[in-house]
């Protein structure tokens, strides 16, 4: 919480005139979604400064952008929350709703806020295709599972890119890395990657 409101107040130069979020940023999308996308936490300067999960840095320009190709959003851009985007069969959350020092929430952190994430996967009945982008949203949206009554198996399904697993009767879980600057800008995930990833969330739906 400190260090989000932090970063609202000092803002960067190329923000200094935006009005930052500064708060716990909520999930997007279609409360009728089949599929959930689950991240990290919002960027200091992205979902911290709009609001909006993945929006206004690179790492929402690569998801949304393949979320477009893939026929889940009407645009392939994220900016701002008053953008139009809307996404269709799909929605995006994190597993921490803060901004964390270093883009690394700390265990405690996503423990606590998982009462949000809970919330939301109570109120999306329909999900059955759950893509996790990153080990740490993967090993997030798993203890969710668990209190969820899901019978995850122990030990508990590996994270790696395009991993595919069978938790329950009609709920596939997917991975894969994070689109994150390190990721993208080195090559470890291209975009052709992450869109065999929606590719395969979308055949199965």
């Amino acid at each position: 919480m400190a260090h989000r409101e932090a970063v609202a107040r000092a803002k960067v130069a190329r923000f200094r005139e935006c009005a930052y979020w500064g708060r716990p940023v909520p999930g997007f999308g279609d409360p009728r979604a089949r599929l959930l996308v689950v991240g990290l936490a919002p960027a200091a300067h992205g979902g911290n400064r709009t609001g909006r999960v993945f929006t206004g840095d690179e790492s929402g320009n690569w998801l949304y952008a393949a979320l477009h190709r893939a026929g889940f959003a009407n645009q392939p851009t994220s900016v701002a929350r008053d953008d139009g985007l809307r996404l269709d069969d799909a929605f995006v959350t994190a597993v921490a709703r803060c901004a964390p020092p270093d883009n690394r929430p700390t265990p405690k952190e996503i423990a606590t806020c998982r009462r949000h994430l809970l919330a939301e996967l109570a109120a999306l009945d329909r999900v059955c295709v759950v893509v996790a982008l990153g080990q740490i949203a993967h090993a997030g949206f798993l203890a969710a599972a668990r209190l969820r009554g899901v019978a995850v198996p122990r030990p508990a399904p590996r994270f790696a890119h395009a991993a595919e697993h069978a938790l329950a009767p009609g709920l596939a879980l997917l991975c894969s890395y994070h689109p994150s600057q390190q990721n993208t800008f080195t090559g470890r995930l291209t975009r052709a990657m992450l869109d065999d990833v929606f590719s395969r969330a979308r055949a199965l739906l």
